[in-house]
């Protein structure tokens, strides 16, 4: 990063805590003051640097004696879908797509608790209301949206997206846990890979992949992406 354009950045580390992908390690992680004014421009900076934001707050691991958590973005020009993943972009190409501003809605919350409920009950998240889940994936200072899936008129998906400088980011998608066969979440990823694209962006960031977590295994089929290590980002075909 650039001195000029992080001189006043402060930085906090949490104490150990759980891992929540991991249950057998502890975990740590660094965020940015939550006081600086942030803005979508420092963040597309600090995505390059491979941290993410819940909500307001920007954040990334720091585990002194694990590195599990590891930056992935798609290159999207150059990404080459497997046959596994043209199937799942075909069998989603009734669904009606909009892009909305990223805001809570009861339709978008409901569908949020009934995902919840089915695919990450005890997790922590389960028991959230609606001003966590509004507080957990809005954000006051980014350019944030929610990309709204139908199907038949029928709510089935919501992928919240961040537009960066040349990159989007995904945040968070959740989808109707009754209609399997869709691959609604990998079509999510699909839909914003071919976003990203259609306005020219370098990138689709995908967060945080961890090879020991059968939840990110998904992560890794996108094709050809990046990894950011100690030696920056390195290409994976």
């Amino acid at each position: 990063m650039s001195r000029a354009s992080t001189e006043s950045l402060s930085l906090y580390i949490t104490p150990e805590h759980p891992c929540g992908y991991l249950p057998e390690r502890m975990a740590r992680t660094v965020f940015v003051d939550p006081e600086l004014a942030m803005d979508s421009r420092l963040y597309s900076l600090l995505a390059v640097h491979g941290f993410r934001r819940n909500g307001p707050n920007v954040y990334k691991p720091h585990c002194e004696n694990c590195q599990a958590c590891v930056p992935l973005r798609v290159a999207v020009e150059e990404f080459s879908p497997d046959r596994g993943l043209q199937r799942v972009w075909k069998r989603n190409q009734d669904l009606a797509v909009r892009t909305l501003p990223a805001e809570s809605r009861p339709e978008h919350y409901a569908l949020y608790k009934r995902y919840l409920a089915s695919r990450h009950a005890g997790g922590g998240m389960d028991g959230s209301g609606e001003e966590e889940y509004a507080h957990f994936l809005t954000c006051p200072w980014g350019r944030s949206r929610m990309v709204e899936m139908r199907a038949g008129g029928a709510l089935v998906a919501v992928a919240v997206m961040d537009e960066l400088d040349e990159a989007l980011s995904a945040v968070y998608t959740f989808y109707e846990p009754e209609l399997p066969r869709r691959s609604l979440g990998t079509y999510a990823v699909l839909w914003q890979i071919a976003e990203a694209r259609r306005r020219g962006l370098k990138w689709l960031y995908l967060g945080y992949w961890i090879a020991a977590s059968r939840k990110m295994a998904y992560k890794d089929r996108f094709r050809p992406h990046e990894t950011l290590g100690p030696g920056g980002w390195a290409r994976v075909e």
